[in-house]
């Protein structure tokens, strides 16, 4: 993608939309955590949700998961209408939430059964050859009898990653995937994902980390609930006129602060 195709609103042909959003918007009360929020994200590839804590990143990821009923608009998952259509995606969509999903009770074995249950691999055959090509992939097949509690907090990280990767999914959603996991499997971790890619699973990754941002193939740059530009990193680079990704959304939320005082004058 050149810098030219950066987009504000991440537009592009529905056709091209394996996640498409239009004009979305979600309110808790007077608080908008999605405004005016359009967005297309494509078969194959690796979309980041860059922005603070509190942006809308997560709202979204629970919207497109079909958890979350928005307030106006239209969001289009997998092809199908959200949320009317949800009970036809979810398992077809892997979903890593923000704080881990785990029973603390059970084992690591236990978990990923669980799971694997859950998202509808009934065959034990097959169940059982995921839960250990997930476990060896994040590096827990060797504590697969631990139970869970007694695991450290990066590992619980990565057990949640692979009960959102047990079922094959189309569509995996990752809400700040590498926190507290070690540098190593971090790469570990996204290389996987750029396998992921090339079989053509779709993969949203929330984050606030700018050197995560640059292994997307394209970023989403969210502030106070609204889409503030979108394009792969250099596009981003680019609209703003630095080298640096952090100035470059500094700058580019600063030019939309400016825009609403203007409009609001």
């Amino acid at each position: 993608m050149s810098a030219s195709s950066a987009t504000p609103n991440g537009s592009a042909p529905p056709t091209e939309c394996v996640v498409r959003a239009e004009s979305l918007s979600k309110h808790f009360g007077e608080v908008r955590a999605l405004d005016d929020f359009s967005l297309c994200i494509r078969k194959g590839e690796t979309f980041g949700l860059l922005g603070p804590n509190g942006a809308g990143k997560t709202t979204f990821i629970r919207a497109v998961a079909g958890i979350l009923k928005t307030s106006g608009g239209s969001l289009t998952v997998l092809g199908e209408q959200m949320p009317r259509y949800a009970d036809r995606v979810r398992r077809r969509v892997g979903y890593m939430t923000q704080l881990q999903a785990l029973y603390n009770d059970l084992s690591v074995w236990e978990n990923i059964q669980f799971f694997g249950r859950v998202w509808g691999l009934s065959d034990k055959k097959e169940r059982d050859a995921r839960c250990e090509h997930v476990l060896d992939l994040v590096e827990l097949l060797p504590r697969r009898s631990s139970i869970t509690a007694n695991l450290s907090g990066g590992m619980r990280q990565r057990l949640s990653l692979a009960c959102a990767l047990v079922h094959d999914p189309e569509l995996l959603l990752l809400d700040e995937p590498t926190v507290g996991v070690d540098p190593q499997l971090r790469q570990t971790f996204w290389g996987y994902f750029r396998t992921l890619n090339e079989r053509g699973v779709t993969i949203i990754v929330s984050s606030h980390v700018m050197d995560e941002a640059d292994r997307c193939d394209r970023l989403g740059l969210i502030r106070f609930g609204r889409l503030l530009a979108s394009g792969s990193p250099a596009d981003i680079r680019a609209m703003a006129g630095t080298d640096d990704l952090e100035v470059a959304f500094l700058a580019l939320a600063g030019h939309e602060h400016a825009t609403e005082e203007e409009a609001i004058a």
